[in-house]
């Protein structure tokens, strides 16, 4: 995501004490590894190399966690859109388990790394539920139950009264808990892992933008406006922020608007009928929506917004509407923050890893699994660039395919979002 026009503490602030691990860039750097974007794959990323023994620099183009990394909702949760069935079907039976398995466990690299450093992250961590707005979105939720279950994973199926109860939303059919995931403050969790990266000796420039990427000799340069980067290897981590770097890697990714607002602090009655479980949530809509309890007690709630920059509070009124459709109990919800970003999807829904070149490397697409996927994935994009091996890497390297028609592409997603959430709106 990119921040709305405002700053970036306006939607959150950073944890207290921080200290911005900014290196300024020297005119010409020589290093084993470039990183592209300072959020969770290639900040997990940098941290893996630097230990590893490379020399890693990472450069932002604006401050650590000031994309999708620092404004998401915050849910923690682990498998990808399609299910373990559909995984193993479309990969084969051991590529296919081999991602299965790395999947089923992105929420536990987040909430072991949190504990295993100390962290000073808020988080809490009582499951996730998908919640089911039709009696068929339950069906399907059965099913992604027991093929879970199959593996071995810690959840169960919610009736009606069990979704009402855990969130204290309106309207449900029932819903799949999975105890595996949680939430987390998703822009501390990025200051934490910036902090990690650079104390193992990773260096980090931010407010500088990679501008070109061109080839020389064996490596690759970088250039900047403060300068270039020789390095023998890169990691573009720029997802839905891909435009100029590598041809074609923009136009194989469609980019929305996320939009997301969180009320003013809860009060002890407002708190005790507003997810008193703890857990996450998203539902099952087409154009879903998702909200979570922040830990200074606030609703955060967001979903697919406007195809283009938002201009004034009205913009956010899909939101308001949806936070009073869920807890029609509590007449008065004062919104005090708003903001949007940037998201990226791939047409398939499936995250995708590219090497357009010898020691070019990104990986992009994270379908609202990002926190847990990108922070899991960026150690394994470290190793498979220092060994070369492909084991290392839980999905296959693939030719990035831009999208036919690609200046349509924006018409044609404003079009469907219209009509999908017509068709929202018109179910029971």
């Amino acid at each position: 995501m990119v921040a709305a026009p405002m700053s970036l503490d306006a939607a959150w602030r950073r944890p207290p004490g921080w200290s911005s691990p900014h290196r300024p860039l020297r005119p010409r750097e020589h290093v084993d590894l470039a990183i592209v974007g300072a959020g969770f794959q290639g900040l997990s990323a940098a941290r893996q190399a630097a230990r590893a023994g490379l020399g890693v620099r990472v450069l932002e183009r604006g401050a650590v966690g000031s994309g999708a990394s620092g404004l998401n909702g915050g849910q923690v949760i682990p498998g990808l859109k399609y299910d373990p069935e559909t995984l193993v079907e479309r990969f084969g039976p051991l590529a296919g388990q081999r991602l299965v398995d790395f999947v089923a466990r992105t929420a536990d690299h987040v909430f072991d790394l949190i504990e295993a450093e100390g962290l000073a992250v808020p988080r809490r961590r009582q499951g996730w539920i998908q919640a089911a707005h039709t009696e068929s979105a339950l069906a399907g939720l059965a099913a992604r139950d027991r093929q879970w279950r199959a593996q071995g994973a810690d959840v169960r199926l919610l009736d009606a009264a069990e979704v009402r109860a855990l969130t204290g939303a309106a309207g449900y059919h029932g819903g799949w808990w999975d105890r595996r995931a949680g939430a987390i403050d998703p822009l501390a969790l990025a200051c934490e892992i910036a902090r990690l990266a650079s104390e193992a000796g990773a260096e980090i420039a931010e407010t500088t933008p990679a501008t070109r990427l061109r080839r020389e000799g064996g490596g690759w340069i970088v250039e900047t406006p403060r300068g270039e980067v020789l390095a023998r290897k890169v990691l573009l981590a720029t997802n839905a922020h891909s435009e100029a770097l590598v041809p074609g890697l923009a136009r194989s990714l469609v980019w929305l608007h996320s939009f997301q607002i969180a009320t003013a602090p809860l009060s002890p009655d407002q708190d005790a009928l507003v997810l008193p479980g703890g857990q996450p949530v998203s539902d099952s809509r087409r154009i879903l929506v998702y909200f979570r309890k922040s830990a200074d007690g606030r609703l955060v709630l967001g979903g697919r917004g406007r195809m283009g920059v938002p201009r004034r509070p009205e913009d956010w009124a899909h939101l308001d509407r949806a936070a009073h459709r869920l807890f029609p109990a509590l007449p008065s919800l004062a919104v005090e923050k708003r903001w949007f970003g940037r998201v990226a999807m791939t047409p398939d829904h499936l995250p995708h890893v590219h090497e357009p070149e010898p020691g070019l490397l990104a990986a992009v697409g994270c379908q609202g699994r990002g926190v847990g996927l990108m922070t899991a994935l960026g150690p394994r994009l470290a190793d498979y660039l220092a060994g070369g091996d492909p084991e290392a890497l839980p999905l296959p390297v693939t030719p990035i395919r831009p999208i036919p028609l690609y200046p349509f592409r924006r018409v044609g997603a404003a079009a469907l979002i219209a009509w999908n959430r017509l068709l929202d709106a018109r179910e029971p």
